[in-house]
Order: C-alpha cells, then sequence, then structure tokens
C-alpha cells in the first residue's frame, strides 16, 4: 500500500547535513518500495562479479570488494536498528561507529561473495519488512544517534542512498 508520507523525502531538519548526499541519490518515490528494489538489483550487480575479483582494492589502504558488500551490510544493522528503536520511543541517544574499525575487524577477506551478498540481502529483506509495517506516526519519530537528531523516514533513505553511494563507488572505482 503506498501512501504519500513513505515517498516524500525527509525534511533537512530530520538529518544531519553529512547524509543530504545518500538521501539525494534516492529516487522518488515509496521509500519501502526502493529498498526492496535495491535488493534485485544489487543482487544483480554483485552476483555479476567473479569471485577472483572479492580481494581487489582500487589503492592502497582501500577496503577490499568483499569488505565494501560487508560494510553495506553493517550499515543496514546499525541504521535499520537505530529506526527500530526510534520508532518505538526510545529515545535513549545511540553513538556513532567507526566503519573502519567495523571492517578491519570483520574479517570480510575470509569470506565469499555470495555469503556477503547473501548476508546483505536478508538484512535488506528484514529492514523492508519493518519499514514496511511502520505507520506515519512512527516513521516521523525521532531519536538522537552520533550526536545528531534522526528521524526514522531519514534513516529509511538513508539506507537506500548509502548502498547507491557504495555501488556506485564499486562502479567507478574498483571495475
Amino acid at each position: 500500500m503506498k501512501t504519500s508520507w513513505r515517498a516524500t523525502k525527509p525534511n533537512r531538519d530530520e538529518f544531519a547535513p553529512f547524509y543530504a548526499g545518500y538521501i539525494g541519490r534516492v529516487p522518488d518515490g515509496d521509500i519501502v518500495t526502493t529498498l526492496d528494489n535495491q535488493i534485485r538489483d544489487t543482487g544483480a550487480f554483485l552476483r555479476s562479479l567473479p569471485e577472483s575479483v572479492g580481494d581487489h582494492r582500487y589503492a592502497p589502504g582501500k577496503w577490499s570488494i568483499r569488505e565494501v558488500i560487508g560494510h553495506l551490510a553493517d550499515g543496514e544493522r546499525v541504521f535499520a536498528y537505530r529506526a527500530l528503536r526510534f520508532s518505538r520511543g526510545d529515545a535513549t541517544p545511540l553513538p556513532g561507529f567507526d566503519q573502519d574499525s567495523y571492517v578491519a575487524n570483520a574479517l570480510f577477506d575470509s569470506r565469499t561473495l555470495d555469503d556477503l551478498i547473501q548476508e546483505f540481502e536478508h538484512l535488506r529483506k528484514a529492514s523492508v519488512h519493518m519499514f514496511g509495517n511502520l505507520d506515519e506516526a512512527a516513521m516521523t519519530k525521532r531519536g538522537a544517534a552520533n550526536g545528531v537528531e534522526v528521524s526514522v523516514r531519514a534513516l529509511a533513505f538513508i539506507l537506500a542512498g548509502h548502498e547507491s553511494h557504495h555501488l556506485e563507488i564499486l562502479r567507478s572505482r574498483y571495475l
């Protein structure tokens, strides 16, 4: 069921300025549909990559392709958890997360591309179910993460934009 509030991008006061680039990448339309469509589209793109490129880094010190996919899964967990907490009315401020430390400690390069892709897809499906079952009141609730107020709706758009951002990097710098 599509409703206008799910197709309306968040206002600038619903997220930190840093996330404007992610949100700006999200096409107009229902955010839950966008998140759901990304499962198919991203999965198809990632599955087109041969296992042999999984360790590729476009420059020294940059993440490998496996690490980028693992980072997408980590980001999905973190942003969805924030959305869950805030949508349920939990106003406890949440800390930020150090993405580089997460990647350094995750051992993504010891896993297959297929395993990482499956994990990301499962996490995204869970996010789609969660966001798809929130009403307007829940989607407009807010909480503080990393010292900045953010709405549940903005977190859904951030997830979609974060994925789009990293896929563009994979296409333009890695391949």
